[in-house]
């Protein structure tokens, strides 16, 4: 139940209170309609709803004009401040000024976004906005549903198929990936060229962030043409499976640049897949929630990240 408090409140229209300032200003219905741009009647109305809304006449005729009430007196201050807070309020928001931000902000991300990405973000980030702290967290496997958990910004990572059934986040390509294949840089079998004989023969590394038992998708290629491959070894992490490459005979299929990344500190050879084993590409979207569009904090640090992707 509505306290009396609320009920004056639930009856006040803010237009009075600014009215209520123009009378006390002027002590005259007259002047005081002038000065807001009313008729003299619009005025007198407003008056008469202020006096029932706070209980006071506020405004006594006198032998020399109007004077305020004792009642009216003590609202003026409070009054201007209370318009003050409003107007405030009611304020586009200022605008964000990075060279001076201390803002902490978070992602969602998978270690092929930490090492692809990131690197250039931060260095970027840095550049204009020295005191921004950023955080970084692992990508589990909910897609856009990560973002509901109190604190995350945005999401790096491959859209899942259940992002498109959210109306309430924002999704925005950066980045296609295609597929290649890398084996150690002295393997004794393979050269320049990697057929689909020779693949088949090897032993295979797989990364399995998440530790699906069916396979990646060189196995679901594989699977079209009637063939299937052997599994040496499973690693959840992009970023250790090309050091046991590197020592070992395995075969690994590896998003191209964390292979091209990894070139200059692990002795890998880059080759293409066979012409026969069709792998599609995956894509690396922000994701964010539809919340926070109007932050302009926000959209200088997701337009940042979206600029140093188009140049990769």
């Amino acid at each position: 139940m509505p306290t009396m408090h609320e009920t004056n409140l639930a009856k006040l229209d803010l237009n009075l209170l600014v009215a209520l300032r123009a009378l006390l200003a002027e002590r005259h219905v007259t002047r005081a309609a002038s000065r807001m741009g009313l008729t003299q009647p619009a005025m007198s109305h407003a008056l008469a709803r202020l006096r029932v809304v706070l209980g006071d006449p506020l405004l006594v005729r006198k032998r020399a004009g109007m004077t305020l009430t004792p009642r009216a007196q003590e609202l003026a201050e409070p009054l201007e401040r209370v318009l003050a807070d409003v107007s405030k309020l009611l304020a586009p928001p200022e605008r964000f000024d990075p060279a001076r931000s201390t803002r902490t902000f978070r992602i969602a991300s998978s270690d092929y976004v930490e090492l692809v990405l990131m690197p250039a973000v931060l260095a970027r980030l840095w550049r204009e906005a020295p005191n921004v702290r950023v955080q970084l967290r692992t990508l589990g496997a909910r897609g856009a549903d990560e973002i509901d958990d109190e604190g995350i910004d945005v999401i790096l990572g491959p859209p899942a198929s259940s992002d498109a059934d959210r109306s309430d986040v924002v999704m925005q390509k950066l980045i296609t990936e295609r597929f290649v294949c890398v084996v150690r840089e002295d393997h004794p079998t393979v050269g320049k060229r990697l057929t689909l004989e020779r693949l088949l023969a090897l032993p295979h590394a797989l990364i399995s962030p998440h530790g699906d038992e069916q396979g990646g998708i060189v196995d679901t290629a594989l699977a079209k043409l009637g063939k299937h491959r052997t599994i040496a070894v499973e690693v959840p992490h992009f970023l250790v499976a090309p050091f046991l490459v590197e020592r070992t005979d395995v075969v690994l299929t590896l998003a191209e640049r964390v292979a091209r990344a990894l070139g200059p500190s692990v002795r890998l050879r880059v080759l293409p897949p066979p012409p026969e084993l069709r792998l599609p590409g995956f894509d690396i979207s922000l994701v964010w929630h539809e919340r926070h569009r109007a932050d302009p904090a926000h959209a200088w640090f997701r337009s940042t990240i979206a600029a140093v992707a188009k140049k990769l």
